[in-house]
Order: structure tokens, then C-alpha cells, then sequence
């Protein structure tokens, strides 16, 4: 499975994820988000690449968004922003 990230504007990011079954995302990352998130410790696509890495530990490509907020994550594993925390601590 390889996981490839291309920007779309400042905000919006394509993610394709390419398995036996290929997906695309759209996925928006704002300003404000990358600071609440990492405290700005990381790049935009930095945390596209962990957070897709995140989502396919626990779900098939096939069942992720095809369209969202990288704040959505939160909402359907509460403990989202605590690895992302954990991440950036160890990078």
C-alpha cells in the first residue's frame, strides 16, 4: 500500500492511496488546525502522512472519508489527537 499526497491549494490536499483498491481524499488542513494539532512542529503534508498512517492502522482505505476536516478524525477515534501529540514529542 503506498499512500502519495498532493497539494491542491494552501489548505486542501489530494491523498491517494493506492491498494487493491485505489482511493482519493480531499482533505483540508488549515493554518489554525496545524498549530492546534502540532503546536506547528510539523508540515502540512508531515501530518497528512502520519494521519492517513493512523487511519489505515485502523480501517480500510475503503472506509475512509473521501472528503474532510483533519479535525474529523478526532470525532471517530477520540484518541486521534493524544497519538498526534505522542508523535510529535517523539519526532
Amino acid at each position: 500500500m503506498s499512500v502519495s499526497i498532493k497539494p491542491c491549494s494552501d489548505d486542501v490536499f489530494e491523498v491517494t492511496v493506492a491498494d487493491s483498491i485505489t482511493t482519493i481524499h480531499k482533505v483540508t488542513v488549515t493554518d489554525h488546525s496545524l498549530t492546534e494539532l502540532t503546536d506547528d512542529y510539523v508540515t502540512k503534508k508531515q501530518l497528512l502522512e502520519f494521519s492517513f498512517n493512523f487511519l489505515l492502522d485502523r480501517e480500510p482505505n475503503t472506509s475512509i472519508l473521501t472528503s474532510f476536516d483533519i479535525n474529523v478524525i478526532s470525532k471517530y477515534f477520540p484518541n486521534y489527537t493524544d497519538e498526534v501529540n505522542r508523535w510529535c514529542d517523539e519526532g
